[in-house]
């Protein structure tokens, strides 16, 4: 991630892992974050994975600006991940997970989430909780 000092601090190319077994709500989440989600934020790369066994190898692999978790996925939710993810991972991302319904957000506090979005998902929601991560 760079973050660059002017008037207004911009952050560009950031890198994201995505999270679900599911692989309409990663296009989904894709489609909605898209290329330029906010003014000076702009996404580089995807990491797609359908397990959280490859979400843990890829952690031990590269490093990640954001995280993006499906709290709906199986057999392993994502609300769940993110708890293993934030209680064993040194200097770990900022982490937003997607989560069935607005009621769920008792579970996405208890899994130590930086931000949320329920399903449906939308567009502006996703784009907006990805911008909110990764601005200074």
């Amino acid at each position: 991630m760079t973050v660059q000092t002017e008037a207004k601090s911009a952050v560009t190319g950031i890198s994201v892992l995505l999270y679900s077994d599911d692989r309409a709500t990663r296009d989904a989440v894709r489609m909605g974050v898209g290329r330029r989600p906010a003014e000076g934020v702009t996404v580089e790369s995807w990491h797609e994975c359908a397990t959280s066994d490859a979400v843990m190898l890829a952690l031990k692999e590269e490093k990640f600006d954001v995280l993006i978790l499906d709290g709906e996925a199986q057999p392993y939710g994502g609300l769940g991940v993110c708890r293993q993810i934030k209680n064993e991972v040194f200097d770990c991302p900022p982490i937003m997970v997607l989560i069935g319904r607005p009621g769920d957000g008792w579970l996405a506090a208890w899994s130590q989430a930086d931000a949320v979005v329920s399903h449906p998902l939308r567009p502006a929601e996703l784009a907006e909780g990805l911008a909110g991560l990764v601005r200074p």
